[in-house]
């Protein structure tokens, strides 16, 4: 098994976690406030890293390192505080358009990043994506549209706060894409969750009236977001977006749409219709059409040493 099938598969996970995610997601909006629940959530993802980090520093010998040397590093700094604030503005918004729109429409939109990502890199990093990418693309979205839109479209406020969400995390995975490759993986995720938790939690005092019993009281799908999809699967997603094209890295983690549907029928015994089923196989299909495609990268290095 290659190296980059295996972080594949890593993301492949990742995208199961925040597909599951959704359902504490939707909960936790039943208990306590959007912002109040992103804030916390993302808040203990970070602080469930550092020990993460000390113990991973002890095993490769390097000693007790400082947790986060933003002094020192000026790119971790730089690097946590950009995808930090994308993750910040993505997240709440997304939090904020479940409340205003349906799950289906919020999964379908969502996904809308992963043909963001090769838009804006060609627009704005000079990048250059195989015919294969953009079959894979235009795959995925159509399989995205059997999966998640059971009713006729139509745009109203969640609709447009998700639309805006997806546009935020398709730079949010380009900047990871930039500085994932500078500094070290786990410690960028961290500094990128403390960022945008503490952002979140402002905002939360702000403009929302938070209290410790509410926040008791929401515990167990805090504690899965947080833990789970925020320290999890986010490090995962930083580690991988080293290894992996943003395109493919997209691609995979927009997966998560497929894997909330299919544990809203193991959870809460949702069945799958044929054209959702037909969805989940389109994407899929997507996935393999990209990493069948030629690696930009790999291209670029045979134009520049022919």
């Amino acid at each position: 098994m290659n190296k980059k099938t295996v972080y594949s598969l890593l993301l492949l996970l990742a995208a199961m976690i925040w597909g599951s995610a959704f359902v504490a997601q939707s909960v936790g909006n039943d208990i306590i406030g959007p912002l109040t629940f992103s804030g916390v959530r993302v808040t203990l993802g970070g602080v469930v890293l550092l020990p993460v980090i000390r113990i991973l520093d002890l095993r490769q010998g390097k000693g007790k390192q400082p947790l986060l040397p933003l002094r020192r590093d000026r790119k971790l700094l730089r690097g946590g505080l950009v995808c930090g604030t994308f993750m910040c503005i993505a997240t709440n918004l997304q939090q904020f358009g479940i409340v205003y729109t349906t799950v289906g429409k919020a999964g379908f939109i969502t996904s809308f990043y992963l043909a963001l990502v090769p838009v804006f890199a060609v627009l704005f990093l000079r990048r250059r994506y195989a015919l294969l990418t953009w079959a894979g693309v235009a795959l995925a979205l159509f399989g995205m549209y059997f999966l998640c839109m059971n009713e006729s479209f139509s745009v109203n406020r969640g609709d447009a706060l998700v639309f805006l969400c997806a546009i935020c995390f398709s730079w949010q995975i380009l900047a990871i894409d930039h500085y994932s490759a500078q500094v070290d993986a786990v410690r960028l995720s961290c500094w990128q969750m403390l960022c945008c938790g503490g952002l979140s939690v402002i905002a939360m005092f702000l403009f929302e009236k938070p209290t410790l019993s509410g926040i008791l009281s929401a515990w167990l799908p805090i504690c899965y977001a947080g833990i789970f999809s925020c320290g999890v699967a986010y490090t995962l997603q930083v580690v991988c977006q080293a290894q992996l094209e943003p395109a493919l890295a997209s691609l995979l983690m927009s997966l998560e749409s497929v894997f909330s549907v299919l544990f809203g029928w193991l959870i809460l015994h949702q069945t799958l219709s044929k054209r959702e089923l037909l969805g989940c196989a389109l994407t899929f299909g997507a996935v393999l059409l990209v990493e069948l495609a030629p690696n930009s990268k790999e291209q670029k290095e045979k134009s520049e040493n022919p």
